[in-house]
């Protein structure tokens, strides 16, 4: 059984995994969004994250994308 991911914590980045599990998007979805430059995402090494203020823009945002 996967453990759940509080999203109250204070976080800097966010792991593909873990945005999909905070959001209930799937792991898919999230990699195709940020292939279409819809999520600005950094590299740490071989790990994509996305910045916590990139995630909270994306959520907030209103504009069609």
């Amino acid at each position: 059984m996967k453990a759940i991911i509080s999203i109250a914590v204070n976080r800097v980045a966010w792991s593909v995994s873990e945005v999909a599990a905070s959001t209930g998007l799937s792991r898919g979805f999230v990699r195709g969004e940020i292939k279409r430059g819809h999520f600005r995402t950094r590299r740490a090494g071989r790990r994509v994250l996305v910045l916590d203020k990139e995630l909270h823009r994306y959520l907030n945002d209103d504009a069609p994308q």
